[in-house]
């Protein structure tokens, strides 16, 4: 029996958080003394939310994917991809929307699928602290997007007290999961004096496939791509499986003042599957190196960081994806390599002004280099006789500064005034299909096999491919603290975002090279356009947030928010390109074209402590409601992968170092959905998760049941499930078959009851 998320879970939590509100409130006083504001004050404000590393460690066991980390935030949800990759949406707006850096690096992802997305280079065991701005951002915390920001932090550098000696530290943790026979391990080290401190901290994971609750297909006969042959269950999610590792070597000199921070990074992703995607990772390198320096001077603080990643990935169809040609099955994949370079300096001085006054100025240069080839493949028409050039030498630049003015006119009213200005240049070299009239190995049939690629690449080259972007960013914002007991935030602001090489640059229209370049896990098939422009959002956020006087027996927060987005990057059918006319029921071949689109919504958050019982423990609840509506205005289409009306509920208890939690995840059904990308829609849910964790000195012990009732369920933000078969096709297929592409309007089912248990040690 499938479970709907009605409306009335929205009244019934936020009159829980409400009534604990009233009760309280009685004892609460009435009237606002003196107010005293300390620190980055606009900094802490509701709408910035703080994940610290107690958060980060309840939920680390749990997963592999360091954006999963994010899920009890407010308005954040989680975009299905491969097992460590995951794109957070907030407010409806997702992947290069948003602003993620990493340790302070601008990271992106080198891929036409977004395998590799800027929290995937992170382990959770690694991760010390996140935060996350929702609603209206300072300028500060980085342009170049129209959503919100994401800043992941590993640990700190720590040093030996003064007269203490050599410091040395370390933890060493490993978990299991049953569902996916997944493994995980990770350890750390630390040896540090009074000035200088070494770290080394690494973590490996690896799972097979995890399986849905139910069967959701029949058991099929897959033939991979080294001739075997193995049956994929019902339940199966095929192409889920990953295996990842991550180091990360830290290097820190502090004197006085001034801290020198060094660190050197390497992952390694030997394979990933995608269910939502017709290619996997089969091999992902990247080296990171991250130079920080901050200093504490008479007149303010400095800080400033050079950084660069480099990241070496490779597609391809994995065990269970196939590509099919004729009865022999003789076609060797479909290998894809991408290289990608950025390279970043950001530098950033804070000036106390007056006791008022704090002035933030700062500039940023970031510099990107993508190519992206497919090797030929012997025995296929379509894919050989040469090399397929997606993107050669694609160059994406750009340049910032910003200030940002923070006052504090009264106790009760702060302020928080900024602008970024933006220059992003972009630029591309000639590309080529495989075949070309007048090479040497191609044939007759290559040659019309790719005819209409061989069209669209002269096209191409003979335009002009620079384009310069300039971007305006605005940021306004107020804080009103009305007493003791509320305070109330509101801002407008003006972001702006310049389109991706990849929504700009790629060019081919033959249907297999359209069906290889999608980054938004629809199973549609894409082509860039040369002539997008830059997106600008203008968006408008209130947050109320009620609270006891002590903030620590009951708060409740509410956060409408409201955005309009001028020239919105958006899908239309590609027809004039390809010939080929979209339709309803199957996959289609789009392009993408500048419209006009606006997203609402609103976020309530609470939390109460319920009972205190001697020898018992403390009881509490913490409780989170989000909806979000976004529709194109040109078209009248919904906007695509909107989260729909949901809710979480947890009771925790607490005594002594022991913690257990109930957690239940409603779901409301998926119907707003995108008829322009057939989007799939899907039925509410109820999920119970169950958690318990317990400190024992230094050792601490993890233990959970996530879908505790092994309830089914389809993914409303995984998209289209096509983990298996010859995925290359568009297919618009209603009945499985072994030998054909997946069937058609299939949503990403999520994972059923799984077991998992964890041990951390510190010493």
């Amino acid at each position: 029996m499938q479970h709907r998320f009605h409306p009335l879970v929205m009244a019934l939590a936020t009159a829980f958080a409400a009534t604990a509100q009233a009760q309280v409130a009685e004892r609460s006083p009435s009237s606002l003394g003196e107010v005293v504001v300390t620190g980055q004050r606009i900094a802490d404000l509701p709408e910035n939310s703080r994940l610290s590393g107690r958060q980060v460690r309840d939920l680390g066991v749990a997963t592999s994917d360091t954006a999963q980390l994010l899920r009890d935030v407010p308005g954040v949800f989680l975009q299905g991809a491969g097992g460590v990759s995951s794109l957070p949406s907030v407010h409806g707006l997702g992947d290069d929307r948003l602003r993620i850096t990493v340790d302070g690096m601008d990271l992106i992802s080198a891929c036409a699928n977004h395998m590799n997305p800027p929290l995937s280079y992170i382990d959770p065991s690694h991760v010390d602290e996140i935060k996350v701005y929702t609603g209206v951002s300072p300028v500060s915390a980085g342009g170049d997007s129209i959503g919100a920001a994401i800043q992941v932090s590993s640990k700190a550098p720590r040093f030996a007290k003064a007269g203490e000696g050599v410091l040395t530290t370390g933890e060493l943790g490993s978990y299991y999961r049953s569902n996916g026979d997944a493994f995980g391990v990770n350890a750390s080290a630390t040896l540090a004096t009074e000035n200088f401190s070494l770290r080394y901290s690494g973590a490996t994971a690896e799972s097979n496939n995890y399986r849905s609750a139910k069967a959701f297909k029949p058991d099929v006969n897959a033939t991979n791509l080294r001739g075997g042959t193995r049956v994929i269950a019902g339940d199966e999610v095929a192409s889920s499986a990953y295996k990842t590792e991550n180091h990360q070597l830290g290097m820190a000199y502090r004197l006085d003042q001034h801290l020198f921070d060094l660190r050197l990074g390497y992952q390694h992703i030997p394979n990933q599957g995608f269910p939502n995607q017709h290619m996997d990772m089969t091999d992902n390198k990247s080296t990171q190196v991250n130079a920080r320096y901050t200093g504490d001077y008479a007149w303010g603080k400095l800080e400033a960081r050079v950084y660069n990643e480099h990241t070496r990935h490779k597609m391809d169809f994995a065990d269970d994806k196939r590509y099919w040609f004729g009865a022999s099955a003789n076609i060797a994949g479909m290998p894809m390599t991408t290289e990608g370079k950025t390279t970043g300096v950001n530098v950033k001085a804070t000036l106390p002004l007056s006791a008022r006054d704090l002035l933030r100025v700062g500039g940023e240069v970031q510099r990107y280099r993508l190519d992206d080839w497919w090797d030929p493949v012997a025995n296929s028409n379509g894919m050989s006789p040469n090399t397929f050039w997606n993107i050669n030498n694609g160059k994406r630049d750009r340049r910032d500064l910003f200030g940002e003015w923070e006052a504090t006119w009264t106790p009760q009213w702060q302020t928080l005034l900024g602008m970024r200005i933006s220059q992003v240049e972009m630029d591309t070299g000639t590309v080529r299909p495989y075949a070309n009239t007048g090479d040497a190995n191609a044939t007759v049939a290559m040659l019309n096999m790719q005819a209409a690629d061989r069209t669209a690449a002269a096209t191409f080259n003979a335009s002009e491919r620079s384009r310069s972007n300039t971007l305006v960013d605005l940021s306004a914002m107020a804080r009103y603290t009305a007493s003791s007991t509320q305070d109330y935030e509101g801002g407008y602001a003006r972001k702006s975002r310049a389109p991706s090489l990849y929504e700009r640059y790629t060019w081919g229209v033959g249907g297999m090279a359209m069906t290889m370049n999608n980054w938004v896990n629809d199973g549609n098939g894409y082509v860039g356009n040369m002539d997008l422009k830059p997106e600008v959002a203008h968006t408008f956020s209130l947050t109320g947030n009620w609270h006891d006087a002590a903030k620590q027996d009951w708060s409740l927060r509410v956060t409408p928010y409201f955005s309009y987005v001028d020239n919105y990057i958006d899908a239309t059918c590609a027809q004039a390109k390809t010939g080929s006319a979209c339709a309803a029921g199957k996959y289609n071949y789009l392009t993408l074209v500048n419209q006009t689109a606006h997203l609402y919504g609103i976020d309530v958050s609470g939390s109460a402590r319920l009972a205190q019982v001697a020898g018992v423990g403390e009881f509490s609840f913490r409780g989170s409601l989000a909806y979000t509506r976004g529709k194109n205005h040109d078209t009248g289409d919904n906007l695509y992968n909107i989260m729909p009306l949901n809710a979480r509920l947890v009771l925790e208890h607490r005594l002594g170092n022991w913690t257990n939690t109930v957690e239940e995840q409603l779901v409301s059904g998926k119907d707003d959905v995108s008829a322009t990308r057939g989007e799939i829609k899907t039925a509410g849910y109820g999920l119970l998760n169950l958690r318990s964790s317990y400190r024992w000195q230094n050792v601490r012990f993890d233990i959970g049941l996530d879908n505790a009732l092994n309830k089914q369920y389809g993914l409303p933000l995984g998209g289209a499930y096509i983990g298996q078969g010859s995925t290359m096709s568009l297919s618009s297929s209603t009945t499985w078959s072994g030998t054909t592409a997946p069937v058609y309007g299939v949503a990403v089912p999520g994972m059923g009851r799984s077991l998992y248990a964890g041990v951390n040690v510190s010493f």
